[in-house]
Parts: structure tokens; C-alpha cells; sequence
């Protein structure tokens, strides 16, 4: 019998019927994961993408789950054996399993009456702060016990000149400073899990959300302790006993992991200045009165299993995680990172997916595990944004004198090699200060007499050449070993707030001062992460000087996102990446796959729910006055084109009913048409017709601004309109459903600013990427290696249209236009990078008058339409 798994013809765990693309979709991703695929998947926003993904790729791991078990019933003998002996074999390993998954389900289910019951109390009292001891904070012990946490962490003792010790010996002296085992430690059962990837944490909740829909059992369910069906309420979420398996959900063990900054329970930590996570490592080293009275020591490991337990048995976001964390009085970061092994559902965010230093922290082993990142379209830009590090000549300054401090004071109590690193890592900071101190000045003179540029561009090789003599010992893969090995970056910040603390007392300036430092990295991490990023390839990356809020800012840019994402890939056993709009997806194969077999890429591209004649998509190509439309960058402040825009948009307010979305290239140009409407009198003929709001540049404003648009479309006859700004704020993650977006105009290309240095170095990048796989016979000769980076610098622009064209179109009823105004939309270059199911049903409108024909009746239709609803 084979043990391939194939699609289901149905997804029994799907709530309701699915749409055949739904359908499609999951039959995909199924086979992509069995195949051990890399997957491209687009299904746009309003087909129920995250539903169909959690059912598939759970399906699959229900499947594997019952593959991996008839393996384990598999008798391996010889053909001698009686048939009654491999009989009586299976079935005792049988009621081993059964036994096994019971008795795991029975402890579940009596972590989760634990937490109802804990939930019941926490609701009848007010929480206290841990009780210290009078003068906790205040109390000293003798300065060198005090200050031993601040020294380096001791390395691999090899590696040191005067170490004789066996490599025999370290081993058992490694094996005696971990301490004794706990009584309570057990062999934690590993299995088979999804990492689900996304943007945010509240992404990330409404994917818990989808996950209660499924019908889908992974585990064996086990009946209420007590039988009771007392409702409880989880966090945000009713859950109805929670003390019980629901026999119609889904009873995954689900763990969602956050950072210390959204999961640290210990309000004094929460409180205090500094760096968050350095102040829990710290209490982590202590013990007694000074170790966290959140984390269990190892006498008290059942209180962390415990809360594992209670984290397994019942899914929950950050949020709750955290209220579930305070409820047991238990570390909630500590208590998800124990979860892991055993969970077969994994929410978090990129960051701790993607970098690989993030991975290790929490212990995350990629290898044969399903890996979805979700909302993918952001993920070359979020891989790039990852690897790139900034550092201002003022963060250097202070990285110096921090590094001087601490070096003078532990000079005595440092090691010959910590000394040793230290020196080379003080003369690699005096290079680089000399050197940006140089440029600043050389910056401060008249142009014409200046030897270079307002930027500078160059290798990290180079950089290095032009450091001097006092960069020329220094090693930089061995500087990074030891800032890794040492945890020097930390220990020295940790070490200067602590000071900071000691010497600001109640003077407001300090303590105003130390404030501040509680939202900052903390100057010896940034120059970490700099030295890290220098260590790359040099020809993958880019190091640029530049003038930035008047002082030098020195910054590190990777140009290959597909760096760091290679051990992903090669990890794990599939990898899917979905979003609502993926096209152009050459882009995304050429930016991050190029060097995959071709066989194990796969990609999918379902159409919409909506019916075709729920959208009627046109590209202009002329105004009202018959005058060319076409927004290039030198063109935008064109007085008739200005006037042409601001005819078009007065137009379809007459024939458009409620809300208009118009996406514009920048806030710049926002700006410009805005003050030209009003001089010219177009703005206040277009608030004659609808409401007028404007995207704000604040982040703190837009909901309100939202909230207000929102009331005025559902509130008042005429309807509103809102200028927003391509790839801001409002272009990514929000819903125009219905009323709030009836029309969707985009105007113009929102190319970027090609003479940006950054942008010159990836295009070039890219080019001299294609031109060596040509020559390596990777590509065929007639390849567009030349065209590389034009096609890049295109590839950017259309992924942000894309998304700003997702906002409207949001269920299956839902209905709008799509308006694109510029005559470039027409060239089948630029058309052919817009989703599928949009690009093959626009119409190219020659005249302004047969754009106006063509949206009048499909308005008109919708008006029919909605009518005849209202009567029935």
C-alpha cells in the first residue's frame, strides 16, 4: 500500500461548501506540501485565503499524523515470523499509542479546567505587585558580586593560549554548571507542525479567529472534568467550556509566540529604562529575592508546565497569552518557548521567523516542518529591511564612550583574550568615527571645492580599505564570533544603565534622560548588528554616507534578499507564500528563487469570487479636454494636467454612488493638486459633490480620519471621497468594503526616485545578477539581462498598485470600479503585471467620453439591480 498522501476530493474540515477556487486552492497547497514544494499562491482578499490554508494545510497534518502512526504499526521481521506473533506485535503497539495520545489529551483537558478555574479567581481580585523585600532596590552587595553579571560571557576555553584544560574535562565542567536535573524534567514529545507567518500580531489573531471554523479533530478529544458547560470568557473571546474539547472545531495544540516587550509580566522590569530584554537576561543570572518571581526555578518547574499545558490546550493570541501568563503568575514568554515542541500550530510574526538569531533565541527547528508566510507580498521588502543597519555618527560617539567606561572600569578583572577583542573592537570604532568625522567635514565645504559627493557609495571591502591602519588587523568575522560569544554588546549596555540609574537619583533631567533610552537601541547593539551585516558577501551589499538630520548616518544595505531566506528554504519541508495580490510573481521567483530547482516551484493564481460583472476596471488615457494623460514625475506639476485630473474626478462624482477611494503617487503630489484645486476653485466643486478627507501623514490620526469618512458614507446621501497615498497607510490591510469604496482611482505610476543612490545599487545589483547567469548558461543568451533592473524598478511599483486595487473588492457581493488614470496602464508591459482577474477584463478607453459611457452603465445596472433587491 502507498503511503503517499493524495488531495482530498473534499475538505470535510472546511465550514460550509467551498467555492471551487477555494477548493483549487486547498488541493494546491495540499500537494505542494506533500511534494515538499515551494509555493507561490495569490487568492485575493475576500475568498476566504486564510481559512482555506488553515484547512489545507492541517488536513495534510492529519493525514501525516495517521501516516506517521501505521509506520509506527509497521512489524519489520523476517518472513519467518507467524502471521499470530505480527498480530499480537501491532496490536500492542497499537494500545501503546492509544494510551500514549490519551493520556496526553486527559492532561490537556485538566490544564484547561485549571484555567477556568484560575480565570474565575483573578476576576474576584485585584492583583498585586510581588511583594519586595524593604529596601530591594536600594540594597547593595559587595561591588564585585554586584557587578559579575556585567563581565563578558566566557567563550569556548580552547580557543584561549593558556587553556590546558581537556576538551574531556570542559565537557563534564559544561555538564556540572547546568546544574541538577529536575525531578519533573520529561522527555517533551516533538512532533510534526505549520509555522504561520504574518505581518502582525493582529493578523495573526484573526487567524485564530478562521482557526475556530474548522472542523477538523488533530488529537483525541477528552469529555469535561465535570461535565459542566459553565461559559467562561478567554481573553477577548466567549469560549463555551472551556474545559472541554469542542466536538465541532478544531483542537489543535496552537502556540503563538511575541517578543519579552508584549509577553513580560514583571511590571518593575516593564517599568524600568534600558533595554527590556537585557534587564530579563539579567534576572534570569540572579538568584533569591533579585532572580524574576515570575519564572519558576528549577524546583518549581511544574508551575511552567503548568502554563504549557494551559497554553496547548487552548489557543490564544499574544493578548490573551499574556493574561493567561498573569492569571498562573507565570513568565507567558518562557512558558509559549516550552509550548513549542509539542504544538502543532504555530503563529508568529516575520521577524521571528526570518531571522535566523530570532529562531535560535526561541529554540524554533525549521527542519521537515510546513512553513506558511501569509500577507507575502511584503516579504522581499520586509527580508531586505531585516538586513539592513544604520548607524548615526552620534550612536558611535556614544558607543565609544560606553565601551571606554566599561574597559577602564573591569580592565583588571578581564581575561587576556576579552582584553584582547576589546582593544581590536575600541580601534574598529576610532577608524570608523575618524573616517565619518572626515567626510562630515569634507560635507561642510562649498560644493565646488568638495572631492566627492553628497553620498557615497561603496563595498564593505572597501569600506574597511579606507579605514587605515588601525582597521587593517582587524578581522571582522572574528569580531562578530566574539560579540556572538560574549554577549559584550549587552553586557556593556547593561552595565551603563545601570550607572545611569545610580547617578541620576530624583534629578528630572536624568531621569528624563533614562526615559528616553527605554525606547532606543541601545548603542553597542546597533554597532553589533552593523559589524554583522559587514560580514555579508561583499558584492550582496552596499555601505552609503550620507547627511541625515544634519549629521552622518553610515548605513549598511543589503541588496540580495534571498540571503537569509536560503536556509528556510532548505530547512523546511515546503514552504508556501500567499497573499491577495502576488503578481508580478516573476518578480518574486527572480528576487528570491532564482538559484531553486525548477521543479520544486510552484505557483497558483486563483481568479475571484465576485462574478465578472461586479467590476468594471477602465484605463484612461485622456481627459475631458482630449489631453494626454500621463503623471511622470517631471510632468506632475503640469497646470493642465492638474486641471484635466480635477475635471475627471468632478466627472464620476456625478455618476458615482457612495464612497471614492483616489490613490495618489506621494504625499507631495497630494499636496501640489490639492493647493492648485483651490485656487482654481475645482476643490470646492468637488466637496459640492462629496465630502472630502485626506490621508493624514500622522499614523495616529488615520483612524479617526476613517471613522470619520465611514459615518459620512453611511450617513449621508451624496457619499465622501478620500485621497490616499499609494504604499502608505491606507493602501495596505484595510477594507473599502460595499458603500466605502464604489470606485477605486489610481493615478498615475508611483515609480520611486530613480536617482536614489539605494535604488541605483539594487538595480545594478540585480543586473549584474542576470548578466553572470547568462554567462553561466543559466539563462539563454537572448535573455533581458540588461533589462534587469528596469524590469525591477517596475516590478516595485506595480506590487504597490496591486495592493492598493485589493482595498475595495472585499466578499462576494461586493461590487466597484477601478479606474486607472494614465495612458502607461494601456502598454501590455505595464497591464500584464496586474492580477489576473482584474487584467482580463479592462477595457482601454481612447476618449474620456467612452470612459464615461462605459462606467454611467455599469452604475446604472448596479442601481438596477440593487433596486430590484429592495423590492423583493
Amino acid at each position: 500500500m502507498s503511503l503517499k498522501l493524495s488531495p482530498p476530493y473534499e475538505f470535510s474540515a472546511f465550514p460550509f461548501k467551498p467555492y471551487d477556487i477555494q477548493s483549487d486552492l486547498m488541493r494546491h497547497v495540499f500537494s505542494a506540501i506533500e511534494n515538499s514544494k515551494v509555493a507561490i499562491m495569490e487568492s485575493p482578499t475576500g475568498t476566504g485565503k486564510t481559512l482555506s490554508l488553515l484547512c489545507a494545510s492541517l488536513t495534510w497534518l492529519r493525514d501525516e499524523q495517521s501516516r506517521a502512526r501505521k509506520g509506527k504499526l509497521e512489524v519489520q521481521g523476517d518472513s519467518n515470523t507467524p502471521d499470530w506473533v505480527a498480530a499480537q506485535t501491532v496490536e500492542r503497539r497499537r494500545r501503546q499509542l492509544e494510551a500514549d495520545e490519551v493520556e496526553y489529551a486527559e492532561r490537556l483537558a485538566t490544564a484547561r479546567k485549571r484555567e477556568a478555574q484560575m480565570r474565575k479567581l483573578a476576576r474576584g481580585h485585584v492583583r498585586k505587585r510581588p511583594r519586595l523585600s524593604p529596601d530591594r532596590d536600594d540594597m547593595l552587595d559587595k561591588e564585585d558580586d554586584e557587578e559579575a553579571i556585567f563581565l563578558p560571557d566566557d567563550m569556548d576555553v580552547s580557543q584561549d593560549s593558556e587553556s590546558n584544560i581537556s576538551p574531556a574535562v570542559l565537557a563534564l565542567m559544561r555538564k556540572l554548571q547546568q546544574g541538577p536535573a529536575s525531578s519533573t524534567d520529561e522527555q517533551e514529545p516533538t512532533c510534526t507542525k505549520v509555522y504561520y507567518a504574518s505581518r502582525t500580531h493582529s493578523q495573526l489573531s484573526q487567524v485564530l479567529h478562521e482557526l475556530h471554523k474548522l472542523k477538523l479533530a488533530l488529537n483525541v478529544a477528552i469529555p469535561s472534568v465535570d461535565g459542566s458547560t459553565e461559559r467562561f470568557q478567554l481573553g477577548k473571546r466567549p469560549v463555551s467550556s472551556i474545559d472541554s474539547d469542542s466536538a465541532d472545531g478544531c483542537n489543535a495544540r496552537v502556540v503563538s509566540l511575541g517578543s519579552r516587550k508584549q509577553l513580560c509580566i514583571n511590571e518593575r522590569l516593564r517599568g524600568k529604562a534600558g533595554d527590556l530584554d537585557e534587564a530579563c537576561r539579567q534576572m534570569l543570572s540572579e538568584k533569591g529575592t533579585k532572580r524574576c518571581p515570575h519564572l519558576p526555578s528549577v524546583e518549581e518547574e511544574t508551575r511552567m508546565l503548568d502554563l504549557r499545558d494551559q497554553i496547548l490546550a487552548t489557543p490564544k493570541d499574544v493578548e490573551e497569552l499574556f493574561q493567561a501568563g498573569q492569571a498562573a503568575d507565570t513568565c507567558p514568554y518562557f512558558g509559549s518557548r516550552r509550548a513549542i515542541p509539542q504544538a502543532q500550530l504555530v503563529l508568529l510574526p516575520y521577524n521571528l521567523l526570518l531571522q535566523k538569531t530570532a529562531r535560535e533565541a526561541l529554540g524554533i527547528d525549521l527542519k521537515g516542518q510546513v512553513i506558511i508566510i501569509d500577507e507575502a507580498h511584503n516579504l522581499t521588502s520586509t527580508l531586505l529591511s531585516l538586513s539592513t543597519s544604520r548607524l548615526s555618527l552620534r550612536i558611535l560617539s556614544a558607543a565609544r564612550h560606553q565601551l571606554s567606561i566599561y574597559f577602564s572600569r573591569f580592565r583588571n578583572r578581564l581575561s587576556t583574550i576579552h582584553s584582547l577583542h576589546l582593544k581590536r573592537l575600541t580601534n574598529l570604532l576610532d577608524a570608523l568615527a575618524k573616517y565619518a568625522e572626515e567626510w562630515r567635514d569634507e560635507q561642510s565645504k562649498p560644493k565646488h571645492d568638495r572631492k566627492g559627493s553628497d553620498v557615497e557609495v561603496m563595498t564593505s571591502t572597501e569600506l574597511m580599505q579606507k579605514l587605515g591602519r588601525k582597521a587593517e588587523g582587524v578581522n571582522l568575522l572574528e569580531i562578530e564570533k566574539y560579540l556572538k560569544d560574549s554577549k559584550i554588546a549587552r553586557k556593556i549596555s547593561g552595565y551603563s544603565v545601570k550607572e545611569l540609574e545610580k547617578s541620576a537619583g530624583h534629578d528630572p533631567n536624568k531621569l528624563a534622560k533614562l526615559a528616553r533610552l527605554a525606547n532606543t537601541t541601545p548603542p553597542l547593539h546597533s554597532i553589533e548588528s552593523f559589524i554583522v551585516a559587514l560580514t555579508a558577501s561583499s558584492d550582496d551589499g552596499r555601505v552609503t554616507l550620507s547627511m541625515v538630520d544634519g549629521q552622518v548616518e553610515i548605513k549598511y544595505q543589503h541588496l540580495n534578499p534571498a540571503t537569509y531566506f536560503q536556509e528556510v528554504i532548505e530547512t523546511a519541508r515546503a514552504v508556501i507564500l500567499a497573499g491577495g495580490t502576488m503578481s508580478p510573481m516573476s518578480d518574486i521567483v527572480n528576487q528570491l528563487f532564482a538559484n531553486l530547482p525548477t521543479e520544486r516551484l510552484t505557483t497558483f493564481s486563483c481568479g475571484h469570487i465576485i462574478p465578472e460583472k461586479n467590476l468594471q476596471t477602465l484605463v484612461l488615457r485622456k481627459g475631458p479636454r482630449d489631453g494626454e494623460l500621463q503623471f511622470k514625475f517631471q510632468q506632475r506639476g503640469d497646470d493642465s494636467l492638474t486641471a484635466e485630473l480635477g475635471q475627471i474626478l468632478i466627472n464620476f462624482t456625478h455618476i458615482v454612488p457612495g464612497g471614492m477611494v483616489v490613490f495618489v503617487p506621494s504625499y507631495g503630489f497630494l499636496h501640489m493638486v490639492t493647493e492648485k484645486w483651490k485656487a482654481s476653485g475645482t476643490l470646492e466643486k468637488l466637496s459640492a459633490k462629496k465630502k472630502i478627507f485626506s490621508e493624514p501623514r500622522e499614523s495616529t490620526q488615520v483612524e479617526s480620519i476613517l471613522r470619520d469618512y465611514a459615518a459620512v458614507v453611511h450617513e449621508s446621501k451624496r457619499g465622501a471621497l478620500l485621497f490616499a497615498v499609494v504604499g502608505a497607510k491606507l493602501s495596505e490591510g484595510l477594507n473599502f468594503t460595499d458603500d466605502l469604496a464604489r470606485a477605486v482611482i489610481i493615478v498615475g505610476l508611483p515609480f520611486a526616485n530613480r536617482s536614489s543612490p539605494e535604488l541605483k545599487e539594487r538595480m545594478d545589483y540585480v543586473t549584474r545578477l542576470e548578466q553572470r547567469r547568462v554567462a553561466a548558461g543559466e539563462r539563454t543568451p537572448g535573455s533581458t539581462a540588461k533589462n534587469a533592473g528596469v524590469e525591477l524598478y517596475e516590478n516595485m511599483c506595480m506590487n504597490a498598485v496591486n495592493q492598493s486595487i485589493g482595498r475595495a473588492i472585499r466578499h462576494r457581493e461586493d461590487w466597484a470600479g477601478l479606474i486607472l488614470v494614465d495612458s502607461r496602464y494601456a502598454s501590455q508591459r505595464i497591464r500584464g503585471k496586474l492580477p489576473k482577474w482584474i487584467e482580463s477584463g479592462t477595457i482601454i478607453t481612447d476618449t474620456f467620453g467612452q470612459a464615461m459611457k462605459e462606467m454611467g452603465r455599469f452604475y446604472r445596472e448596479k442601481r438596477e439591480v440593487d433596486s430590484a433587491t429592495t423590492v423583493g
